[in-house]
C-alpha cells in the first residue's frame, strides 16, 4: 500500500532543491484506486548538536538569538516559511517537512553550558522563531518545557510564539516569570473558521483552543500577544477585524501581523494547495499576492518582505492599525529584564565538575 497525505497540508514531497537528481510520482496505471492507503507516519529522529541557540543578523526579524527545539513541524501549515529549511537536509519542504522531524535530546543540557559561558551576555532569547515548539509531539518529548525549566533557573528573560493550546501546560513556569517582566507569548491566529484551519493548518490546535491559550496565559499574568499571520489576500484578510476582537477579548494586550510570503518552495507548494483546497478562488488569491509584491510570488526585500507594498498591502497595514487601536492592542510591547540573569550555584558546581573531567 502508499502512504497518503490524508491530515497533511502539503499536496506534494517534491526533491529538496540540494539534490543532485529529482524523483517525481507518476501513474502508471497498476494502483489499485480502491485499495486503502496506510497514512503517512510522522518519525523522530535525534539530532547531535554542539549549540542550542541560533543567531541571525537579519534586521526585520525583532531578535537577534532563539532557540528551535524542533526541525520540521508536524502542525502541517502549508504556508510555513520554515519548510525550506529542510531542503538542506536532504529533505522535501514538502511531505518530509511536516512527517519527517528532528530534535536534540540533550537541548536542555547544551543550554546550560552555553549560559555558564564566562562570555555569555544575556540577552532576550526568542523560542519558536522558526518551528512551533509547541507541536504533538511536544506532548511525550516535553523539550520545551526542559528549556523553560533551564531559563527559570538562570532568570533569564523569554518570548515565545506557538498556534497550540498546549503552550498553557507550561503556565506555572510562565506564569511567575510572566509577571516579573522575564517572559511574554505570541499566539498566532489565522482564521476563526474552523474548516479553513483545519485545512490550511491541518494539525495545530483549533482556532477556538487558541483563544483559549490566550485566556490562560493572560490569567497566569503572561503578557501575551496575537499574532494574524499570515494575512492572505483574498482567503482570510476579510477576517483580520474579527480576529483580533476575538483575541482582545480573550486577554491580548498587543498584537502583530505578517503578509504572505513564498519564498522558495513555498510558492509550488501553496499554489497546488489552494488550487485542490480552494480551486474556487485560487486565481484571485494568487493574483492579490502578486499584487503585495510587485508582480511577483515573492520579494525578499528585508525592508518590505514582512508586510509587502502596494495598494493591497496599504490597505491591510491601514485596516490593521485602526483595528488594534479599536480593540486596545497598540499598547507597547513588553520589555523584558534581561539584569535578572544568574548562573545559579548549582549550574557552576555541574561545570566545574566538566571542566574537571
Amino acid at each position: 500500500m502508499v502512504e497518503t497525505a490524508k491530515g497533511r497540508g502539503a499536496r506534494s514531497n517534491a526533491t529538496g532543491r540540494h539534490e543532485p537528481e529529482t524523483v517525481e510520482a507518476f501513474d502508471d496505471g497498476w494502483t489499485d484506486q480502491d485499495a486503502e492507503a496506510a497514512p503517512l507516519r510522522t518519525t523522530l529522529t535525534p539530532e547531535t548538536a554542539r549549540t542550542i541557540i541560533a543567531r541571525n543578523t537579519s534586521p526585520d526579524v525583532g531578535f537577534d538569538r532563539s532557540i528551535n527545539p524542533y526541525k520540521g513541524c508536524e502542525h502541517g501549515c502549508i504556508y510555513c516559511y520554515a519548510r525550506p529549511s529542510h531542503a538542506w537536509m536532504g529533505l522535501s519542504p514538502g511531505l518530509d517537512f511536516e512527517s519527517r522531524l528532528f530534535f536534540k535530546p540533550g537541548a536542555a543540557g547544551l543550554l546550560e553550558q552555553e549560559l555558564c559561558k564566562p562570555r555569555y551576555v544575556c540577552k532576550r532569547l526568542h523560542i519558536g522563531g522558526n518551528t512551533d515548539p509547541y507541536q504533538p509531539v511536544e506532548r511525550e518529548l516535553k523539550s520545551t518545557r526542559s528549556i523553560l525549566e533551564v531559563l527559570e533557573r538562570f532568570r533569564h528573560p523569554f518570548s515565545i510564539i506557538t498556534k497550540s493550546v498546549l503552550i498553557a501546560r507550561d503556565v506555572d513556569i510562565l506564569g511567575p516569570m510572566g509577571r516579573e517582566g522575564l517572559a511574554s507569548a505570541f499566539v498566532s491566529i489565522t482564521t476563526l473558521n474552523r474548516k479553513l484551519a483545519r485545512a490550511m493548518e491541518p494539525r495545530a490546535s483549533t482556532p477556538a483552543k487558541r483563544l483559549e491559550a490566550i485566556s490562560r496565559l493572560a490569567d497566569a499574568g503572561v503578557p501575551v500577544g496575537v499574532g494574524f499571520a499570515p494575512v492572505i489576500p483574498g482567503l482570510n484578510d476579510h477576517e483580520l477585524e474579527a480576529v483580533l476582537e476575538a483575541a482582545s477579548k480573550a486577554g491580548a494586550t498587543t498584537a502583530m501581523y505578517v503578509t504572505l510570503r513564498l519564498p522558495l518552495e513555498i510558492k509550488t507548494l501553496f499554489a497546488e494547495w489552494l488550487a485542490d483546497a480552494r480551486p474556487d478562488r485560487a486565481a484571485r488569491v494568487m493574483s492579490l499576492v502578486r499584487q503585495t509584491r510587485g508582480g511577483k510570488d515573492y520579494d525578499p526585500d528585508w525592508s518590505q518582505r514582512m508586510k509587502g507594498t502596494g495598494p493591497v498591502a496599504e490597505l491591510i497595514g491601514t485596516r490593521f492599525r485602526a483595528a488594534i487601536k479599536r480593540y486596545g492592542l497598540d499598547g507597547p510591547r513588553p520589555v523584558l529584564d534581561e539584569s535578572r540573569f544568574r548562573v545559579p550555584a548549582s549550574a557552576r558546581k555541574q561545570m566545574d565538575l566538566f571542566d574537571a573531567a
